[in-house]
Order: C-alpha cells, then sequence, then structure tokens
C-alpha cells in the first residue's frame, strides 16, 4: 500500500521504517532534508515539499502526519488545497481532539476524509508495534487498516480481535484522540507515582545526616528510624519480578537508574504536551473527578519553575509576620 509521511521526528521516522519492513511503499517529507534522506536508505521515496509529495502518490492519495500539535492545522489547510475528494489524512500526533473534529468538518466540504489516530509506543515502537487508538468513519478506517495492521502486532482474526493486536476503531472521528488524550492522562499519573515512591527511598538514609538545629528547620523525628542505605536501582529491578507494581513504565524506570543511579543527567524539568492538560478539561467539564491526575500535571507545572514567584512570596510573607529569614539552600 503507498502512503505520505509528514513529519520524521521520533516517532514518524520509525513508523515509516516499520511500514517499509511491512511490505508498504512510503514517501516521506520533513523540513529537514537529513531526516528525508535518511529514510530515503532505508527504500523510502522522499519529497521535496508537500506538493511534491502528492504528486508521487497515486490517488486515492492516504497522507499520515506525526507532527507537533502546534503545526497540523497549518499544514492540513495546505494539504486541503492540494489533494482531491476520495483522499485521507490521518493526524496520528498528539492533537487536541476537538480541533480534529472541527478540521474534520473543513475537509468534509471538499470530499477529504480524516482520521485521527492516538499513537502509542514511543521510540520502542519500530521493535515491538504500536498502539493505535482510531476514530474515523468506516469507509476510510476500512481503507487504512492495512496501514494500521503494519504498525501493530498484525491483522486480526477470529481469534485476536484488534485491540489485542494493538489497534482499535475506537469510534467516529474525535475518538481516537479522546482515548490517546485519557491514555496519557494516565500515564502523568502512573509517572508521578512512581517517581514520589523512588524519591521517599532515595531519601531513607536521612537519619544518618547531620541534623541541623535552628529555628528554620523542622528536626526529623526518630532519625533512627531512617537509616538505610538503600540501593535504589536494585529496588526497581526487584519490583519488576513478581511485584503488583511492575509495569512497563517500572522497566523503563529500572533501565534508567542502572544507567545513571542519581540521575545526575537530569535537571528534573518535565514538559508536558498538552495532553493531560485537555484531560484534565474534558473532567471539569463532564464533572468527573480526576484528583491524581491534577496532582500530577501541577507537578510537572511546579517542575518546569512555575512556582517560583509562589515561593518566593511565601518567605516574603514568613519575613513579615514572623521577622523570619529565608533558609538558603545547600
Amino acid at each position: 500500500m503507498q502512503m505520505g509521511m509528514i513529519g520524521l521526528g521520533r516517532m514518524g521516522a520509525d513508523m515509516v521504517r516499520r511500514l517499509l519492513r511491512n511490505h508498504h511503499d512510503c514517501v516521506v517529507f520533513d523540513v529537514q532534508a537529513a531526516a528525508r534522506m535518511a529514510l530515503v536508505a532505508d527504500g523510502a521515496k522522499a519529497a521535496e515539499s508537500l506538493e511534491d509529495m502528492i504528486k508521487q502518490l497515486a490517488a486515492p492519495r492516504m497522507v499520515w502526519l506525526m507532527l507537533p500539535a502546534a503545526f497540523v492545522p497549518a499544514t492540513i489547510e495546505q494539504l486541503a488545497t492540494l489533494l482531491q475528494p476520495g483522499d485521507i489524512i490521518i493526524d496520528g500526533g498528539n492533537s487536541d481532539y476537538r480541533q480534529g473534529m472541527q478540521q474534520a468538518q473543513q475537509l468534509k466540504t471538499k470530499g477529504i476524509d480524516f482520521i485521527d489516530v492516538g499513537t502509542s509506543g514511543g521510540v520502542w515502537g519500530l521493535r515491538e508495534g504500536y498502539c493505535l487508538m482510531i476514530g474515523g468513519n468506516d469507509t476510510a478506517v476500512k481503507c487504512a487498516t492495512p496501514l494500521f495492521e503494519a504498525l501493530a502486532l498484525g491483522a486480526a482474526t477470529s481469534s485476536n480481535p484488534p485491540e489485542s493486536m494493538g489497534y482499535l476503531h475506537c469510534g467516529p472521528v474525535g475518538s481516537g484522540h479522546f482515548v490517546k488524550m485519557v491514555h496519557n492522562g494516565i500515564e502523568y499519573s502512573l509517572m508521578a507515582a512512581y517517581a514520589e515512591g523512588f524519591n521517599l527511598l532515595a531519601h531513607a538514609n536521612r537519619g544518618l545526616q547531620s541534623q541541623t538545629a535552628n529555628a528554620e528547620t523542622a528536626p526529623l523525628d526518630q532519625p533512627e528510624n531512617y537509616q538505610f542505605k538503600l540501593d535504589v536501582p536494585a529496588i526497581a529491578e526487584l519490583w519488576r519480578h513478581g511485584s503488583v507494581v511492575r509495569s512497563w513504565l517500572l522497566d523503563l524506570a529500572a533501565q534508567a537508574l542502572h544507567a545513571d543511579p542519581q540521575l545526575e543527567g537530569f535537571a528534573g524539568r518535565v514538559s508536558d504536551s498538552g495532553e493531560g492538560r485537555w484531560t484534565l478539561h474534558a473532567a471539569i467539564d463532564l464533572g468527573v473527578p480526576m484528583p491524581t491526575l491534577s496532582t500530577a500535571l501541577f507537578e510537572r507545572f511546579d517542575s518546569q519553575g512555575q512556582s517560583v514567584y509562589a515561593n518566593k512570596l511565601l518567605s516574603a510573607l514568613r519575613q513579615q509576620f514572623g521577622g523570619h529569614q529565608e533558609k538558603k539552600s545547600t
């Protein structure tokens, strides 16, 4: 099957490689020429522009976008002037499902179908296969199914339905990105839970450290209870075997801690690309409680330095009402 891929970053490039390995014909475009040429070496055909890509694709055309959400609207707007009725645009990035629904309506007036595909698998997808959450009309989704089968674990059978093979037609346009949005919200929460637990393990030796005695430092009660020199990477590996908290994220945590036990290669600034915010918006709209996700999301904001001003004001208030001098970090 022939398709065009726009966006050859960490996800897009490996998705093309997986499609090529499954004997699909891929025409690729990225603003970075080096990214295009790297895939030419793997068997893809490069396009110099979106116009060039459309010329190389036979009708009905299928174009897949793997772009940051901010670049999707302009790209779809340009594609809408180049494609013809019967062509299909697939957005596989982490776009806002509401935006996708609007784009689908606009494309429908031109006879162009739109499919939203929430794509999970990260840098492991090339080897392990991707998890695809699909939204769109039945006809368009059926047309694109050979691509989904190649990117996931293969074709569904009577004994192995699509969801057990790593892809699922979730419903109409918007549903794919909605399901992926919630997926990423859960991911935020799981990551935060692991991070908090391992953080406590890493501080379990506080009782062995000299205790500061001053008016600005709460004393550690019963320091003899916190004198454990724990091998945190070994505990992460231990929990991977038989524990009820084992998961792929734990596997990755163990791998990261083995490579860098003190995590010195990281500054601790955790980005959020939007899905956690959108999930929380939906929860508020529907009156569905999500306290764990909201905490995890706000922790990410804190890691980005968004609480520095608030913390400065807290120090200023303590000085105002009690004359407390801010304790300098060591």
